[in-house]
């Protein structure tokens, strides 16, 4: 190791943590944090830049590490079938011999098409695209990929999802990182403004993940980068809109959808494509849904916002954290630091409107938007050098009943065929940061449950559960959205204000930021009791920080068969299966036969995954079955574990070693102390059943008599296979 790098680790004061306190670490504990630091490109690229700049990276690089381990250990599987050489295994999914094309036409038949190529779009996109069975397409009006994005918010819950796809560590490179919030007022003369409150942007523990800025059009390239690569080299059909859609009466007969493409020549020209089932994600105007003859219900807040993103020259001390500003009468300001170091993002309210008055009357320009920044940072400076970017919108919460084609008063007589997501079945304001994110976490919802049915593993009936779990969250969404952006737009309150609704008392309006941290790093979502999530919490005191109806939340582990340490969460990869998260006890030996563990296993491996299974598949295709031990690694024989902790899948019968984890002191990279930091119960262990977007479906005892819970479980929805001995886990 260069000793430079040694020297600055070694000598530097003591460190400051991200709870604020100091943190006084051994040179050995340093030297142990050095051990993940040190990668040769790193060191080559850190010899480029001045040393006090050197010694920044690498303290902060280092203080990542130790609070947060396992951030950066990913997990990845390949070679299964034959190794392919050493290409980017991402890049060597594709089995076919000839790149499709997207461009030139469509096929007549499709399984799924997705209308619109926003982030809801290219998210359910790179979902189907893992399937090489589901003939899925995008068409999109644009020419070509997005050149300039609106949103750039990227919730904690989101970062976990892009984990899922394979490139969270992309965006946590180039994003800018939010740690830190902070609240300005006026000064009591009512002529300057301070700083009234600091607050640490996420708690501790919420996600391993950060809440991050990124640009809308670079997380789309990071999505076509994620389609492209996947086993179907999928990409959106360009220069394409939906001009008609018919849905048969008769449920076996396609979707009959109308395409207007338009060629280099601006000639039109239309195609006709059948489908099975269609998926509007194409923005508040969505064509799907008036299709669907679904409206929009809600109203608009009479409050018109400027957004500008721009390079500025400023003596304003806080440009580089989110910063909310009320001035004493000239309005808000919302600041959003780009990633970059230089760029930024402003929220700035213009006049209010009249009932009835639309913005679009207004003739705003960007002048007059820079000129109200100008008076509400007053005393201090605002030039505005470049602008990148600039719009105004109304402040408006909307939103449909339903988010498919079958009303609430059908449910019973069909299955769900047309789906509308995102944008185009509620809108809101982009003051929390909800819009993007939300809109995605309807794709992810939807995605896996549209694969399940095309593989005819699920029953159609599954289908009804998008709208009635995603609609319920927009519903909230849009009450969290009316509360925080009328407190944006009321003036601040002075000593002696009367009590209405056109002013906040600061500090009130802090405490709500503080208080709804949670749901706007996306962590608050919970699923009501239904079809994918008991209502029995009996259970629930066997792992109480698996909440049932919430996302998992990961923690850090140590996978048994190499001493790796690893997220669990991110073993849960975004392809369609579920999870059953064994937690064995330590009141027995998890390889002896008798164990409620080996138990458990022997339950699944030889009669519940075998029914949802089909003939010729991994054993592990449908549900992905892992263990957490609280034994040491040291004291296990992996071999001698229970066969679905080991299987045998591939055309080799190869076994995968991956499958059981630990929980205990890892090499130099921290501990991750699960069964303490969630709640589960050693001397018990538990059954956690994880839906493939990573939400708890139910807590379980390990005991026998979870098996028949189990089964009765996934007998509500899933769909038995013809059993076969030609499962390779067999």
């Amino acid at each position: 190791m260069p000793s430079s790098i040694v020297d600055i680790v070694l000598s530097s004061p003591p460190l400051i943590d991200f709870r604020g306190k100091t943190a006084v670490y051994s040179d050995h504990s340093r030297l142990e944090i050095l051990r993940g630091v040190y990668i040769f490109s790193v060191w080559c690229r850190l010899q480029s830049l001045r040393s006090g700049a050197r010694r920044q990276v690498v303290l902060f690089i280092s203080l990542q590490l130790l609070h947060n381990p396992f951030l950066v250990c990913t997990t990845m599987q390949f070679h299964l079938n034959g190794c392919k050489g050493s290409g980017d295994p991402l890049k060597l999914q594709f089995e076919g011999k000839v790149e499709p094309d997207f461009q030139t036409s469509l096929p007549e038949d499709i399984d799924v098409l997705v209308v619109g190529a926003g982030p809801a779009g290219q998210l359910l996109g790179a979902q189907l695209a893992q399937f090489p069975n589901i003939k899925t397409r995008i068409i999109e009006p644009k020419p070509g990929r997005l050149e300039q994005g609106q949103a750039d918010g990227l919730q904690c819950r989101t970062v976990e999802i892009f984990e899922a796809f394979g490139f969270s560590e992309r965006v946590l490179k180039e994003a800018y990182w939010v740690n830190e919030t902070t609240f300005w007022s006026p000064t009591e003369d009512g002529k300057g403004l301070r700083r009234t409150g600091r607050i640490r942007d996420t708690e501790e523990g919420l996600s391993e993940m950060p809440h991050v800025i990124l640009n809308q059009a670079r997380l789309h390239d990071l999505w076509l980068d994620a389609m492209k690569w996947s086993p179907t080299r999928l990409e959106p059909s360009y220069n394409r809109q939906l001009k008609e859609l018919t849905i048969p009466d008769d449920q076996t007969k396609p979707i009959v959808v109308t395409v207007e493409k338009v060629g280099p020549n601006g000639v039109s020209q239309l195609e006709m494509v059948r489908a099975k089932y269609v998926v509007g994600c194409d923005g508040s105007r969505s064509a799907v849904r008036r299709s669907l003859g679904l409206e929009m219900k809600g109203d608009f807040a009479n409050q018109a916002w400027g957004v500008l993103d721009a390079l500025v020259e400023t003596d304003f001390p806080d440009l580089r954290l989110k910063t909310a500003i009320h001035s004493a009468n000239e309005g808000s300001v919302l600041i959003i630091p780009r990633e970059g170091g230089y760029l930024a993002r402003f929220y700035i309210e213009l006049e209010k409107l009249q009932r009835d008055e639309r913005i679009s009357s207004k003739n705003v320009t960007s002048k007059m938007v820079i000129d109200r920044a100008k008076r509400i940072f007053k005393p201090y400076k605002f030039e505005v050098r470049h602008i990148a970017y600039w719009s105004v919108y109304e402040v408006g919460q909307r939103l449909t009943d339903h988010f498919d084609d079958v009303p609430k008063s059908e449910r019973e007589q069909r299955n769900p065929r047309v789906f509308i997501a995102g944008d185009a079945c509620h809108t809101h304001s982009a003051k929390a940061g909800q819009g993007m994110n939300v809109s995605m976490n309807d794709s992810y919802n939807l995605g896996w449950k549209l694969a399940a049915v095309l593989h005819g593993v699920a029953q159609p009936q599954l289908l009804h559960t998008y709208s009635e779990e995603r609609q319920a969250i927009a519903k909230v969404l849009i009450d969290f959205d009316r509360e925080i952006s009328k407190m944006f737009a009321a003036k601040p309150k002075n000593k002696g204000d009367s009590n209405d609704g056109d002013t906040v008392d600061p500090a009130v309006f802090q405490d709500y930021f503080t208080r709804q941290g949670r749901f706007m790093a996306g962590v608050e979502t919970r699923y009501l009791p239904g079809l994918l999530t008991t209502s029995d919490t009996s259970h629930q005191d066997l792992a109480t920080d698996f909440e049932i109806g919430t996302r998992f939340h990961s923690c850090p582990v140590l996978r048994l068969a190499d001493a790796k340490p690893v997220q669990l969460g991110h073993v849960m990869d975004a392809d369609g299966r579920w999870r059953i998260v064994l937690f064995g006890d330590n009141m027995h030996d998890p390889t002896d036969p008798s164990s409620p563990l080996a138990k458990s296993c022997d339950f699944l491996r030889n009669k519940l995954l075998p029914k949802y299974t089909p003939a010729n598949a991994d054993i592990d295709s449908v549900i992905d079955v892992r263990g957490v031990l609280p034994q040491s690694r040291k004291s296990v024989n992996i071999s001698d574990l229970p066969e679905v902790l080991l299987p045998h899948k591939g055309k080799y019968g190869i076994q995968d070693y991956e499958k059981v984890f630990t929980d205990e002191e890892s090499y130099g990279f921290g501990f991750g102390d699960i069964y303490r930091k969630r709640g589960v119960n050693k001397e018990k262990g538990c059954i956690i059943v994880v839906r493939p977007d990573q939400y708890i479906s139910a807590v379980l005892p390990l005991e026998e008599k979870a098996h028949d819970m189990m089964e009765e479980f996934f007998d509500g929805f899933m769909r038995p296979q013809e059993v076969s001995n030609g499962v390779n886990g067999h």
